[in-house]
């Protein structure tokens, strides 16, 4: 019996995220997975991020039977292991058999044929295995229980208990291990009935008005996506770009993949913008993406940008951890590590630095990231305004006031977004990903 085009291709995505830190998101939607059919990529695609969000409480499952510490498993061994028992665990209506047998053939496909016997014993052993019902919450530290029950490392979920409280924390951590909504941003009724036409399901948006959420369809497929008349973007990120409000002249400093520069260029149609991107092929596909016209695309540092400054508006969406988009994005979690958050605040704060130089005065930046980490958000916005009082932050509530006013923020609990100063979203709390913003007025 072949093995399904589903499980190789999901078994090559995983060894390409485990050794390349590749994104599992952007190889599920590269141009080699359009032949697969619909099933088949449904299948691929539940098995790939199911066994990210799961891998810690996989590999624990993998090592209680085979006795053998999983760092002696070769890779690909392993990533079989992985695979079969996320479906045998997780994956009501895939057949025991199927799992088995066909993880067993990926281990020879990869020429590790001596390992299927024992490939084989450990997953029949996990399939006859009874299964241990969830731990109760008590009133002690519940980062541990968190991290095991929800496959989180242990580090972060203790930050989040810190900083959030336990109650947010076990939000965040299952929000996380849920498939998220897709939202997209539209700019006319025409183009939310056009795509109804071509068969897709849409609701209306949570937090912004020109937002839809996806029920049904896939609107990658439409010609609106194809025109560059739709993007798929977070309501989080939507609501970062709409917080900068209009200018004559804008800079978007860190701007790939273009859905902040395309939601800039939308509500500033007359304005100049200046999108830049530091790494060649991400600014061509910017400038794939993005089609209006008033839109430069450089290719440039944001730290060493060719520009003499004059801009208005200015926003720095800035490299960050991507912590607040796990349920997306949910290799990032087993990849990071807590001395990577002070390498990123470091350059988050030279970024910064560098954007606040481009403005004139009396004009205004939005910095942001989709990170829930302090160092990131408010300790970065405290460094620099702390060195340079020719800027000053201002208060997010009164741009979500203007935004709410103005009909486009529909989301009626305003102060629910708001962390002091700054504009919070959080995962589980808030429908979308996690996003921190800050807005800061250049005064001298």
């Amino acid at each position: 019996m072949p093995i399904s085009p589903a499980r190789t291709t999901a078994f090559d995505i995983l060894q390409r995220v485990e050794q390349t830190n590749a994104y599992a998101a952007e190889l599920l939607h590269a141009e080699k997975q359009a032949k697969l059919g619909v099933a088949d990529r449904a299948l691929a695609t539940e098995i790939v991020m199911g066994v990210l969000r799961w891998r810690s409480r996989l590999d624990e499952i993998i090592a209680s039977a085979s006795g053998r510490p999983l760092r002696k498993l070769d890779s690909e061994v392993l990533t079989a292991l992985r695979l079969a028992v996320y479906q045998l665990r997780f994956l009501t209506r895939v057949p025991a058999r199927a799992a088995i047998h066909e993880s067993v053939e990926l281990v020879k496909r990869a020429h590790k044929t001596s390992a299927a016997p024992f490939a084989n014993a450990v997953l029949r052993k996990v399939a006859g295995a009874k299964i241990v019902a969830p731990c109760e919450m008590t009133d002690e530290d519940p980062s541990p229980l968190l991290a095991r029950e929800f496959a989180h490392p242990a580090w972060l979920v203790t930050r989040w208990v810190a900083e959030f409280g336990a109650g947010r924390a076990l939000a965040i951590c299952q929000h996380n291990q849920c498939v998220p909504s897709t939202a997209i941003r539209i700019d006319t009724a025409k183009t939310h009935q056009e795509l109804m036409d071509e068969g897709i399901e849409l609701d209306s948006g949570a937090l912004l008005a020109s937002a839809r959420i996806v029920k049904g369809g896939d609107v990658t497929q439409t010609h609106a996506f194809r025109e560059g008349r739709l993007f798929i973007q977070d309501e989080a990120s939507q609501l970062v770009a709409a917080l900068l409000g209009t200018g004559s002249r804008l800079l978007d400093c860190c701007a790939a993949p273009g859905g902040k520069t395309a939601a800039l260029a939308a509500r500033n149609p007359t304005a100049e913008i200046v999108a830049a991107e530091l790494h060649p092929h991400r600014a061509g596909l910017l400038r794939k993406r993005v089609h209006a016209t008033n839109v430069t695309v450089i290719n440039a540092d944001a730290l060493e940008m060719p520009l003499q400054g004059g801009f208005d508006r200015v926003l720095a969406d800035v490299p960050c951890s991507g912590t607040g988009t796990l349920a997306r994005n949910p290799e990032i979690k087993w990849r990071l590590t807590p001395d990577d958050l002070s390498d990123l605040h470091a350059r988050q704060v030279r970024i910064l630095r560098a954007a606040l130089r481009q403005l004139v005065p009396g004009g205004r930046a939005v910095y942001s990231t989709c990170s829930l980490e302090r160092e990131e958000n408010e300790a970065v916005v405290e460094d620099v305004l702390r060195k340079d009082p020719a800027y000053q932050l201002r208060d997010a509530g009164g741009e979500l006031e203007r935004l709410r006013e103005g009909g486009e923020l529909v989301w009626n609990d305003v102060d629910s977004l708001l962390d002091g100063k700054y504009l919070r979203t959080i995962p589980g709390i808030h429908p979308c990903d996690g996003f921190f913003a800050a807005v800061i007025e250049r005064i001298g």
